[in-house]
Order: C-alpha cells, then sequence, then structure tokens
C-alpha cells in the first residue's frame, strides 16, 4: 500500500492522469507537503473521530490527512474530474477510511449527509473564500469550529479586530457566527503550482450571533452600507438606510453609537443595535 499522504510526485501524476491543468480561477493550488498537512489537522484541534466538512478537496491532500488522522471526511468538490478521483485516492491509499463527496459548488449546497460534520477544515480558494465560509456557517448549525488555510490577506481580513486597518465587511461578517484568530502562516513552496503569495490559517470558534430583535440579514444590510464608503462617518454612510444623514444620527445615538464615527470602529453587536433601529 503506498503512503498515506501525498508527495509532489504524485500529485503530478494525478494531475496528469485527470489531464487537470491548474486554473487561477477556481484558485487550484494543491498542498504537496505531509507535514503542512499534518500541522493543518493539528491546527484545527478536532475531537477524536469528529466528523469534518472539507470545500474543494482537490487532489486529496488535505482530505487524506484528516483521514489519516481518524475522522470521517464529507468533502464538497465542484470539478467532477477531481470529486470521481478522489474516492480512488482515498482507497487505494487508507481503504478503511469514511468519505463522503458532493459534486457540487459549495454555495449550492443545502443538505449533508450524516454524520452532520461539526468541523469546517478547508483550503480555499481566495476568490470566494469568505462567501463560502459565511454561507457554511449560515446553512449548518452542525459546524461548531473551523480552521481554513486562505490567502494571507484575507486570513488578516477575517482575524481582525475593530479599530484595526484590516477590519471590515469580513471581519464584521464572521464575528456575527465565530470568534476568528490568526493561527498560522503557510509558505508558498509548499503547494503546485506555487502562488504568488503566503497563506494564512485561520481558527473559528463558533458562539451565538449577539443579542438582538434585528435580523441577521438587516445587520448585514448595515455592515454593508458601513464599509461601502469607508471614510465616510456612519451619519452619511448609513443615510440610504435610515432616509437621511439626520435620521441616521438620530439612530445611531439612541443606538449608543457616535454618529460621527467610522464602519472600522464599530463591532458586530454594535452594528446589531444600529439595525434595530431601521423602520
Amino acid at each position: 500500500m503506498p503512503a498515506a499522504l501525498l508527495d509532489p510526485r504524485t500529485i503530478r501524476e494525478l494531475a496528469a492522469g485527470l489531464d487537470l491543468r491548474p486554473t487561477k480561477q477556481r484558485g487550484q493550488n494543491f498542498v504537496h507537503d505531509a507535514n503542512t498537512v499534518r500541522r493543518i489537522v493539528t491546527a484545527a484541534e478536532l475531537t477524536p473521530a469528529e466528523p469534518v466538512l472539507e470545500i474543494g478537496p482537490g487532489l486529496g491532500s488535505l482530505t487524506l490527512g484528516l483521514l489519516e488522522a481518524g475522522h470521517p471526511v464529507t468533502a464538497i468538490e465542484i470539478d467532477d474530474r477531481l470529486a470521481g478521483l478522489l474516492p480512488q485516492t482515498v482507497a487505494e491509499r487508507l481503504p478503511s477510511a469514511h468519505l463522503q463527496v458532493i459534486t457540487a459548488d459549495a454555495l449550492t449546497v443545502t443538505d449533508l449527509p450524516d454524520p452532520a460534520p461539526t468541523a469546517l477544515v478547508a483550503n480555499l480558494p481566495y476568490n470566494v473564500s469568505v462567501p463560502v465560509l459565511l454561507t457554511m456557517f449560515e446553512r449548518f448549525d452542525s459546524l461548531r469550529s473551523g480552521l481554513v488555510m486562505v490567502q494571507a490577506e484575507v486570513a488578516d481580513r477575517l482575524a481582525a479586530p475593530p479599530g484595526s486597518r484590516t477590519y471590515g465587511v469580513p471581519s464584521a461578517k464572521i464575528a456575527w457566527y465565530s470568534r476568528a484568530r490568526r493561527v498560522g502562516t503557510v509558505p508558498p513552496k509548499v503547494f503546485w503550482p506555487v502562488p504568488n503569495v503566503e497563506s494564512g490559517l485561520v481558527r473559528l470558534g463558533r458562539h451565538d450571533p449577539p443579542p438582538t430583535t434585528a435580523t441577521r440579514q438587516q445587520v448585514f444590510a448595515v455592515v454593508d452600507a458601513a464599509f461601502a464608503q469607508r471614510r465616510k462617518m456612519l451619519r452619511s454612510a448609513l443615510s440610504g438606510l435610515f432616509g437621511g444623514s439626520a435620521a441616521a444620527a438620530e439612530a445611531l445615538t439612541e443606538a449608543g453609537v457616535d454618529p460621527q464615527a467610522r464602519g472600522e470602529s464599530i463591532d458586530i453587536a454594535g452594528f446589531a443595535r444600529i439595525a434595530e433601529r431601521i423602520g
């Protein structure tokens, strides 16, 4: 039986067998370093035999690392060639492992098979990483934690606290669902093809949304408006939601927020208080 995890030569052989040319459009950069894979699995802080959801397994590097560690994996893969090859790769290397593959765009998936995954572990393409992450936490209440590898810039945004220059829409929206913290960096050299940027590891721990009478959609609408023009004071940025800057200033004052503040200084609980004033 071959070694469980993939090496650079095997990655290229598998890709050649599919006539696969990795595309930037789908963010296809495959991890070929076993030590990096095991570091990611360790950083996920999974409980023994915890069921995992993986988005974009590709050729199976991280999938095999999770399965090797004893975790059942449900993998969602948009490329039907990759989705078709993955079970074969796993069967050859870890024949007793528990893998289920869903061939679909992750943004369209609304149901997951049992066992319901309680952790999300994935190497997410930079162009869809934030929408996929938010969608998975919105749709699947079973997910209690996550460890995602994303472009370093995206990792910084996800983990940014209010008041930092990188705090923005992704930071605020992910804070509705979970606490995000940066837990590592992954160099380009462990990928094939080699990307132009470093990747970052972000650990997610689910928590309840802030207590509020506003809906998530209302809160997120306030977040979007607040950052649509970052340099604007909130009374101006939110004037469209409240029917003018004077009404926005009044709503902000009632919410305990300075009308002259800017979006980057407001935490998700503050955005929720503002959203409660939407008529």
